[in-house]
């Protein structure tokens, strides 16, 4: 997340930036690799599926984050519906003050979409986030999710600032700290499964 500024000078003229974003979805919706292709530049076609983490231990991973990257396979409709049930969750926890992005992945398989584009839309529309199109396999709507998001951060994070005055000591200073956080853990090599006891 290194773009802190852009455009319009402003507030954000000479001001560094750092923000909590998490990532959300189901396994196998390609969240590993928007990151891969995001931080790295680089797609796996052979990609390992990360082991899924249990449910319950959410909260705390999203908890403080100015950010969420909600991710569906546009392939799969129940990996939308999950989508879903984590907005539920981030608004109650978070309320407004999370930026959401719904992120639609996989538009390289259009041809066996699941999900239309309207009904995504829609949703994103009613739940106040911002509905993107990806495919990280050849890198498309990438570049554009993450600047959005850091822009969109920025300013929620300047509106607040103005709000509280300028304190330094504002609750949400404390929030402030760069992370991109995988709901998933890094796969293990040895293809021993969840349980083994490696």
């Amino acid at each position: 997340m290194a773009a802190a500024g852009g455009g319009g000078g402003g507030a954000a003229a000479g001001r560094a930036y750092s923000f909590k974003v998490v990532l959300l979805g189901e396994g196998c919706v390609g969240k590993t690799s928007l990151v891969l292709r995001y931080c790295e530049n680089k797609f796996n076609d052979k990609h390992i599926t990360t082991l899924q983490r249990f449910h319950a231990l959410g909260p705390i991973y999203y908890r403080d984050s100015n950010g969420a990257i909600l991710v569906y396979d546009i392939t799969d409709e129940d990996s939308f519906q999950k989508v879903k049930n984590w907005v539920k969750e981030l608004r109650k926890m978070l309320g407004n003050e999370i930026c959401l992005c719904i992120v639609g992945n996989k538009i390289d398989l259009e041809k066996e979409r699941h999900v239309s584009i309207q009904e995504a839309d829609s949703y994103a529309e009613s739940v106040g986030a911002k509905h993107y199109h990806t495919s990280a396999k050849q890198n498309k709507g990438i570049e554009e999710l993450f600047l959005d998001l850091c822009k969109r951060m920025i300013e929620t994070a300047q509106v607040d600032e103005r709000a509280k005055g300028n304190g330094s000591s504002q609750p949400g200073a404390a929030r402030r700290g760069v992370q991109i956080i995988d709901d998933e853990p890094q796969a293990q090599s040895g293809g021993g499964g969840c349980c083994s006891s490696g």
